[in-house]
């Protein structure tokens, strides 16, 4: 899925660096300060509901906006993911995913290349 998305943002001109696992993503994040991050919630070493909470807790790394992609059907992540500073969510599945309250203006932040 990181390949594909990878792809799709380069040919747009974005610079994309992408991390195989939670461990890595979160080196990369404190020393690159990406402008957005997209995360998947299967990652190995540490998934992404525990990247995210790190991201957050950490006050150089709070402020990014991220974007959770992932294709988990399970009903617990997407009850944890909520509960996290995280209000732009997808899914290949987007049947699953909750629309955003009535009257809501939230869009998903894009950075410019």
């Amino acid at each position: 899925m990181a390949q594909m998305y990878r792809l799709k943002l380069e040919l747009d001109g974005y610079a994309v660096d992408v991390a195989g696992d939670g461990i890595t993503a979160l080196e990369k994040a404190k020393t690159i300060r990406p402008d957005i991050v997209f995360l998947d919630l299967r990652l190995p070493k540490l998934d992404g509901l525990a990247v995210l909470e790190r991201l957050r807790a950490d006050t150089s790394t709070a402020a990014i906006p991220v974007v959770i992609l992932s294709n988990w059907n399970e009903k617990e992540p997407n009850h944890a993911g909520p509960a996290l500073p995280a209000p732009e969510r997808l899914a290949e599945d987007l049947g699953s995913v909750p629309s955003p309250p009535k009257g809501s203006n939230q869009k998903a932040r894009v950075a410019r290349p």
